[in-house]
């Protein structure tokens, strides 16, 4: 057994966790509720049943690491520690948005707290890690990037030549293949051969392991062990997640192609409630304090939602701004 302090000092870092999850899983609830009575356009992609990959993932980074995300990317921001009210605005399409409202749910960045972006292409932010991590390691910083893609970018060209690369280099990245068992519409049994997609890892090299990724405990001891490696010179990991999301690829999304009972036994899985079991369980005051949590947050959601509300849309003037970058050349 630990010592009493150490257990307590583990317990306060759950309920941080725990908080983290709740802050996503209630910020999506949000956009999909606003989704639906039309007051956002454009369309999104919730990340709800995912969130211990992200938390997980980034409770192990430090000031000076970098994420690339997803199109799923809304859960990735706000593990990073991104303003919700920012976030807002930009589903909105809102001048106060991270990207002033023309991005949308696709494209928030967060340069300052480390999140390089989302990104709408399958696969599109694997090479951008890479290079990201090349810079670091140019520079001699003792940084690293963490990778987030689906299952559904494993067999996309950008992935294998990044990888490649990554491998042959030592570049600290690691790859965190969140593997949802759907890329859109398909089943991952039918786009690969193997059971385990860490199993790709073999061919370039480096240290692949699949994990339960609805255990956020799993999730941030698995990802402190790769980012240490990373640290030390010794170069990538794959680490594959296995998760599930509760709602459609998109809003758009009929779901024909899963029953309503496969959903509802992965919700039995809930990393959310897997937490608060564990909670529960070596915390007298536990349901006290998670009723409390997940008051505050969606205090802080509404005030979100009602900040993006009350924002000004992006004027005529901002039509042909951020869209070429400005350089100074000597002649």
């Amino acid at each position: 057994m630990n010592s009493v302090p150490y257990e307590r000092k583990n317990i306060e870092e759950w309920f941080t966790l725990y908080e983290k999850m709740v802050r996503i899983r209630q910020f999506e609830n949000e956009v999909e509720k606003n989704v639906q009575r039309g007051h956002l356009h454009g369309t999104t992609h919730l990340y709800n049943g995912q969130e211990a990959v992200a938390v997980g993932v980034c409770s192990a980074l430090q000031n000076g690491d970098y994420i690339s995300s997803t199109h799923r990317g809304h859960g990735h921001a706000i593990a990073m520690g991104a303003d919700i009210h920012k976030m807002m605005a930009e589903m909105f399409g809102k001048i106060t948005g991270y990207s002033k409202g023309k991005g949308g749910s696709m494209h928030i960045a967060d340069i300052e707290e480390g999140n390089l972006g989302s990104n709408g292409v399958v696969g599109g932010g694997i090479p951008i890690a890479v290079g990201a991590g090349l810079s670091m390691q140019m520079q001699q910083k003792n940084n690293v990037v963490a990778c987030f893609f689906g299952d559904g970018a494993i067999n996309e060209g950008s992935f294998h030549e990044a990888l490649n690369m990554a491998s042959i280099w030592q570049v600290p990245v690691i790859f965190i293949c969140e593997n949802n068992m759907y890329g859109m519409s398909s089943a991952i049994g039918d786009m690969t051969n193997i059971d385990q997609l860490s199993e790709r890892a073999v061919a370039y090299g480096i240290p692949g392991v699949t994990i339960d990724g609805n255990d956020v405990l799993v999730v941030k001891e698995t990802m402190e062990r790769a980012v240490e490696r990373a640290r030390n010179g010794a170069g990538p990991t794959f680490i594959e997640a296995k998760t599930y999301r509760f709602k459609g690829h998109s809003k758009s999304d009929k779901q024909l192609y899963r029953m309503e009972e496969e959903v509802e036994a992965y919700k039995k899985r809930d990393p959310l409630i897997q937490l608060e079991q564990k909670l529960l369980h070596v915390a007298i005051e536990a349901a006290g304090r998670i009723k409390a949590i997940h008051h505050t947050v969606q205090k802080e959601v509404d005030a979100a939602t009602e900040f993006a509300t009350a924002s000004d849309e992006p004027g005529i003037d901002e039509l042909y701004k951020d869209v070429y970058a400005i350089r100074e050349v000597e002649l």
